[in-house]
């Protein structure tokens, strides 16, 4: 990353270098073409800046409601949620304020990995079909059951067979294969957080996972964007 960013800024030098005698119309070109440079390395920056091998932990929010399920229902209840994915530690980490639900819980999970992204609002979440469950069934451990409020935190080892759905396992082919396909689930946002209830039994409320970028990335993008401006600038553009 380093590297990289020195290449952004040393970019005006190298520019400087070739312009020497030269005319106005091979200045306009160069520059055009620095500043494309410049774009396409802006466009590395913000493409690292969401790698997960610069960021051990992703962290995702939620909005459950009922006019994401499918087939969407006229629940009041709704529900917010923190993900936090360690993928070096293999851990998940999970909270969920919920209430105002119309039947009291009976179980919730993870359902991946659908075949369409959620992401995109309520309309888009509601059309993506179901698919079968992934983690840990009848439901994720310690979430409270026979309420129509409350709130649950906890953090699932991705290395255990018992935070999974053994079928989510067969299918993928192994543990670790199944950590790898929720992870990506959860970048593309097709897996969505499932809470059945005595009102639907088929889930009540559900939401699909929005990634929430760490400060630190949002810093390389913004120093990305300002080397091209101050390239500019002491070229004398």
């Amino acid at each position: 990353m380093k590297t990289l960013l020195a290449w952004i800024f040393q970019m005006p030098s190298r520019v400087t270098e070739r312009r020497i005698l030269i005319s106005d119309g091979v200045r306009t070109g160069i520059l055009r073409r620095w500043f494309v440079q410049g774009l396409a390395a802006i466009s590395v920056v913000i493409a690292l800046a969401g790698s997960s091998a610069y960021g051990v932990v992703l962290n995702y929010v939620m909005t459950l409601n009922g006019a994401s399920e499918n087939p969407v229902n006229d629940s009041v209840g709704t529900g917010a949620a923190t993900i936090a994915y360690d993928n070096v530690a293999h851990m998940l980490a999970l909270h969920m304020d919920f209430s105002g639900l119309t039947g009291t819980v009976t179980a919730t999970h993870f359902h991946a990995v659908t075949a369409t992204s959620g992401l995109g609002g309520d309309a888009a979440a509601a059309a993506v079909a179901n698919v079968s469950v992934a983690t840990t069934t009848p439901s994720l451990v310690g979430f409270p059951l026979g309420v129509t409020s409350g709130t649950y935190t906890n953090t699932l080892d991705l290395t255990l067979a018992s935070s999974w759905n053994p079928s989510f396992v067969t299918a993928q082919g192994s543990v670790s294969n199944a950590e790898a396909a929720f992870a990506g689930a959860l970048a593309e946002g097709k897996t969505y957080w499932n809470v059945h209830t005595t009102f639907r039994p088929g889930g009540e409320i559900r939401g699909f996972p929005v990634f929430v970028p760490e400060p630190a990335s949002m810093a390389l993008v913004l120093i990305g964007c300002l080397a091209l401006p101050c390239g500019l600038r002491r070229n004398g553009y």
